[in-house]
């Protein structure tokens, strides 16, 4: 027989904990048929005894990786281990949680205070940690609500901002009443968010009709989605493409009145290419959601006088060298002032993520 010991709860570093707790980490979740993220930087454990009968992993503000032992399955574990995780988050200022887990365990997890946002049939599910999230940043959108029988939308990374992101921006806004620009918030790429966003917003402050958002924790960052409960690297690829588009149709585009989405077409990145395929699909297809569908609009990418496109990835390649130069032909002037003012002494050094961990919604 098992110990029945009044359980034990330790908050652990993943990158220090001792090789043997990670393992009998692995077989818990292994017993509960999941994976283990490699990303995920704290977990709570919970220990009877000596023995591990639970745990939870947290990475940035989201939950992963939440396991019980069977024999302690209906001891109320997973809430009393979900509410170690959320009281460990607020102390590290995390406030808003969201996690992802199998439909089938949807009343489980709202049980324990999260709701759910999205779900994609019995594939994954998205929940957060309160009621009113959603419903509050839609109201914040509104307030940037314009009228318009066509308003478009663009969704990009503009790492850095280039000519051929100012050639997309461009293009939409002449065909829109009005055009919203979103910048992904996720701040894991080679130029900081802050920085990314300044440059786009300078590089299309010439455009009367366009306003620059910020982007939120609900546009979903393709570098921190699990995959712990998707056993197929393609399907977590997917999962991420189908709960991001979601998101946007259900909630975002409502908010801002959104008709249109522009983005530009992908001749380098097959799993962006698939994104844009993804698109296609799930904002335009009726059937998909019950919310009203969107028409996409890809457009062909903006291509150096040789006929190569322009990649935001060319510009940090260059960058790497130091050749500003060459750099000159490829962004907005407003862009290359920055380039010059911030990195001309010595290329930025190499962040502690790879550029490949960032997959833009667009160009990238």
């Amino acid at each position: 027989m098992f110990s029945r010991d009044e359980p034990d709860f330790h908050v652990i570093t993943t990158s220090q904990a001792p090789q043997g707790l990670l393992a009998d980490i692995r077989a818990l979740l292994h017993q509960s048929q999941l994976g283990m993220d490699d990303d995920i930087e704290y977990f709570v454990v919970a220990l009877s005894g000596r023995r591990l009968i639970g745990c939870a992993g947290l990475v940035s503000n989201t939950i992963k990786c939440v396991a019980v032992t069977a024999d302690w399955r209906g001891e109320n574990l997973s809430a009393r281990l979900l509410s170690e995780v959320e009281n460990f988050a607020v102390q590290r200022g995390k406030l808003h949680l969201f996690l992802y887990t199998r439909p089938g365990n949807l009343e489980r997890f709202r049980g324990c205070g999260f709701y759910p946002l999205v779900q994609w049939d019995n594939v994954a599910v998205l929940m957060e940690n309160t009621p009113v999230g959603i419903s509050q940043y839609c109201r914040a959108l509104k307030r940037h609500y314009h009228e318009g029988q066509r308003v478009g939308a663009v969704v990009m990374n503009a790492n850095p901002f280039t000519l051929g992101h100012r050639y997309l921006a461009e293009q939409a806004a002449a065909t829109c009443d009005w055009l919203h620009v979103f910048v992904v918030s996720e701040d894991v790429s080679y130029f900081p968010f802050q920085e990314r966003l300044e440059m786009v917003r300078q590089g299309v402050a010439d455009l009367p009709n366009v306003t620059v958002h910020a982007g939120s924790e609900y546009m979903i960052s393709r570098a921190t989605f699990p995959g712990y409960f998707l056993k197929d690297a393609g399907l977590v690829n997917q999962t991420w493409s189908v709960m991001d588009l979601l998101i946007f149709r259900q909630y975002i585009a409502p908010a801002l009145g959104i008709t249109h989405r522009f983005v530009g077409s992908e001749p380098f990145c097959p799993v962006t290419h698939q994104y844009n395929c993804d698109m296609h699909d799930w904002l335009e297809t009726p059937s998909r959601s019950a919310s009203k569908p969107l028409t996409v609009i890809e457009l062909p990418r903006k291509r150096h006088a040789g006929g190569i496109a322009i990649s935001a990835s060319e510009v940090r390649a260059l960058l790497k060298t130091c050749q500003l130069p060459r750099i000159r032909d490829i962004v907005p002037p407003s862009t290359y002032t920055h380039l010059e003012h911030h990195y001309c002494a010595e290329a930025p050094a190499e962040t502690a993520r790879s550029d490949e961990l960032i997959i833009s919604t667009t160009l990238c």
